[in-house]
């Protein structure tokens, strides 16, 4: 990650697993996002459940998670 990326709606300092959860549900190609906070907030479940799929995710291999990738 080059420079820290915050959240598009309350601009808290994100994690590289926010950003590809992010990316993940929203858009691959997203160049802003939402913390996990106002990504549960806006789908209307729980920080508990997405962090759920996060770990899923991960164990799917999804390459989205992997933090050596390049974001853009």
């Amino acid at each position: 990650m080059n420079k820290p990326e915050r959240c598009k709606k309350c601009g808290r300092f994100l994690t590289w697993d926010e950003i590809a959860l992010h990316k993940k549900l929203y858009n691959r190609a997203a160049a802003s996002f939402f913390c996990i906070s106002c990504s549960a907030e806006y789908l209307n479940v729980t920080i508990e459940l997405l962090e759920l799929k996060i770990c899923q995710f991960k164990e799917m291999g999804c390459t989205l998670f992997d933090e050596n990738r390049e974001l853009h």
